[in-house]
């Protein structure tokens, strides 16, 4: 066992089960997964369940399919269409419903692990769908109204799934009858609301396959907390029915809470949401099934600190042109933080992290005033086009770069043309009279009256933005004297983006600190990547991440991982909390930074789908053993995997002293040179010979 990790092994990892399906086709044991996002771009979930395929067709074969519906601009590129192999009960199942009217693809998600794919065109049974409400008002008493295109989508789609599930299980029996197969078991798995009219469908009509039925987020959780409401505080005291109908969601409040009812076994994705989802929809969660990610592993131990390097310096080049004419710090000296995320302006903790960075700004004008911090907010939202002093100022640091390269291309020529003759080469000769006025023309050029703009494009209505309007009441407008400068980018990051000319998986390589101090965030992807590619992350006790990441390192500041309390403390204590930390993290040398980074990507594994998959799979078997009692998988033989600790890293001093304002330990020789780690026990920690 590696002493650094001191792991407890209480569990299995998914990956003792990867046989491609081979076990689950002899156990005649099948799999359905279910969610709004399968090969349908739309949200998190779609994050999730992607990444969940390359484990879970390890694990099932070709005995998982997952479902959704039909939507042409994303299956076009998601979905390589093909018909499953005569004999098979899914082809037998896709015909049936064929003949009924309804429109079906079939195929294979183009994705890591290529699983099959069925996906139902809403339209082609749209003319059923008074039939479809007509039997959800019989059987549950949820009246839909007609104007709710969402949910009249949801609805046809769950009931297109309830009678495919219900097919294929007929001639899933018949065929192990045929062929001498034990009884088929079969587990159909849904992921949030709209999923889950399937499951609604088949437990009224008593279809017997094992259901499971997993919340990433409430639907009355995100509204309640839209309204800046104290959430958490009062979440045993809200008036459910009544707050679902104020917000004219009530028949989706019932969806939801008849799918987590109705389910055999109901998960969601973090301890917080789990404790939303026992006041909210009244019932607590079976099992929690964290989300994972596909970590991509590097064959050299240290690819992730140079990839850091390479993304660090074209980050530079932005912030050049950006801040021209007001270049007055040291970029070898400057720090790059970024929040990033759908716009919600107070649940993904925008408010309080422009209020930090206020406060961090007058701490580093006091005790840091060579230190510099750019910060990126990375939010989509309306834009009329790009702010024309931000291209202009790429413009001229493109031209400057350019006549520099010219001339030294000249003086390289005249000195060796000098050399060749025999003649030491002069400086005056070498640097003529023109090239001395085409530099002085660049220069002149980057002159500016203004301070650097705080946003990279026009932002439509500007005056009534959250975050324009919060920049501008803490006064962080980019001048000489700050430390702490702004850049809000209202757009996602893409290579072709003429500024960053960079995706966001490389960018956020190249920031220093992510930092996402969200008040709603059920489980948070955005730290989580930022872990798995070796980026020290700020997040909070009342994200999913935050949590499971409490739970699972003793010591999470010294892995890079800052958890700001934004549960049992005020919201003033939380702001002091997040500037103290930014403050603490811009005291680190370049060397801690450096160890540091080593230590947050070793965390990697624990958020890799191969470690948390586990859970998925004892939620199914759970769900299996609930409709069909013979059933036994040694899975459930394991206890659970919440003992699983990540311990102090040996080096970190065991308790904190006076003497140590920052975390990790500081260096004994105090260089910040970034090659120059050779202390022989750093060395070992770093996993260097």
């Amino acid at each position: 066992m590696n002493r650094r990790f001191s792991r407890v092994e209480s569990g299995a990892d998914l990956k003792d089960y990867f046989d491609r399906g081979d076990i689950a086709s002899r156990e005649n044991r099948w799999n359905f997964e279910v969610a709004w996002e399968v090969a349908n771009k739309v949200g998190g979930i779609y994050t999730v369940i992607r990444s969940k395929a390359y484990v879970s067709t390890e694990e099932m074969g070709e005995q998982l399919c997952m479902m959704g519906p039909y939507k042409e601009n994303c299956a076009r590129t998601e979905m390589e269409e093909m018909e499953f192999p005569r004999g098979n009960p899914l082809l037998d199942a896709v015909n049936s419903l064929r003949s009924r009217g309804y429109k079906i693809h079939t195929g294979r998600w183009l994705v890591d692990g290529n699983p099959q794919l069925i996906l139902f065109d809403i339209g082609s049974a749209a003319w059923k769908l008074d039939q479809f409400k007509s039997e959800m008002w019989e059987k549950c008493h949820i009246g839909i109204p007609h104007l709710d295109i969402e949910t009249n989508d949801a609805i046809i789609l769950g009931f297109m799934i309830a009678e495919f599930l219900e097919e294929f299980r007929n001639f899933a029996v018949s065929y192990s009858q045929n062929n001498g197969l034990s009884a088929p078991r079969i587990v159909a798995h849904f992921h949030e609301w709209q999923a889950g009219v399937g499951l609604i469908v088949l437990r009224t009509r008593q279809v017997e396959i094992a259901t499971v039925f997993t919340t990433h987020a409430t639907l009355l959780g995100r509204y309640l907390c839209a309204g800046n409401t104290d959430f958490y505080n009062n979440l045993d005291k809200f008036a459910v029915d009544e707050e679902a109908g104020k917000r004219q969601i009530y028949h989706r409040y019932c969806l939801e809470r008849g799918a987590t009812h109705l389910a055999h076994i109901f998960t969601t994705v973090s301890e917080i949401t789990g404790y939303e989802a026992e006041h909210l929809l009244k019932r607590k969660p079976d099992i929690i099934t964290p989300n994972g990610l596909n970590v991509k592993k590097f064959s050299a131990i240290h690819e992730f600190q140079n990839l850091h390097a390479v993304a660090k310096e074209k980050i530079n080049e932005f912030v050049r042109g950006h801040f021209y004419g007001h270049m007055d710090f040291d970029l070898d000296k400057t720090l790059y933080f970024f929040i990033a995320g759908r716009y919600e302006f107070g649940n993904k903790g925008a408010d309080i992290f422009i209020e930090s960075l206020a406060r961090l700004n007058a701490m580093l004008k006091h005790e840091r005033p060579d230190t510099t911090v750019v910060a990126f907010l990375i939010f989509p939202t309306k834009t009329n086009n790009f702010n024309v002093d931000s291209l202009r100022g790429h413009a001229v640091i493109k031209q400057l770069r350019d006549t520099i390269n010219n001339v030294q291309q000249a003086v390289g020529k005249r000195m060796f043309d000098t050399c060749l003759k025999g003649h030491i080469p002069n400086a005056d000769d070498l640097l003529e009279k023109d090239d001395l006025v085409k530099i002085k023309r660049c220069m002149f050029a980057m002159q500016r009256d203004s301070m650097p703009p705080v946003t990279t494009h026009n932002v439509a209505d500007d005056w009534n933005d959250p975050v324009l309007s919060s920049i501008r009441r803490c006064h962080l407008f980019n001048s000489v004297h700050d430390r702490v400068k702004m850049v809000f980018h209202p757009e996602f990051l893409t290579s072709t983006n003429p500024l960053f000319g960079i995706d966001y998986e490389e960018f956020v390589r190249g920031c220093h600190l992510g930092v996402f101090p969200s008040y709603y965030e059920p489980w948070g992807y955005t730290p989580a990547e930022c872990t798995v590619m070796g980026i020290p992350s700020v997040t909070t006790n009342l994200s999913g991440f935050g949590c499971f990441m409490q739970e699972h390192i003793s010591d999470p500041k010294s892995y890079g991982i800052y958890i700001v309390d934004r549960r049992y403390i005020g919201l003033e204590n939380s702001v002091q909390q997040l500037s103290s930390f930014m403050m603490e993290f811009s005291r680190l040398n370049r060397r801690q930074r450096i160890i540091q980074r080593n230590r947050t990507e070793r965390l990697s594994d624990l958020l890799d789908w191969r470690t948390l998959g586990i859970y998925y799979r004892q939620a199914r078997v759970k769900a299996l053993q609930a409709v069909y009692p013979d059933y036994i998988d040694e899975t459930t033989l394991y206890g659970s995997r919440n003992n699983l600790i990540f311990s102090r890293p040996h080096s970190e001093p065991p308790s904190p002293t006076s003497s140590r304002h920052t975390t990790p330990a500081p260096s004994v020789h105090g260089s910040d040179d970034e090659d120059s780690v050779d202390e022989e026990t750093e060395l070992k920690e770093l996993g260097i010979k």
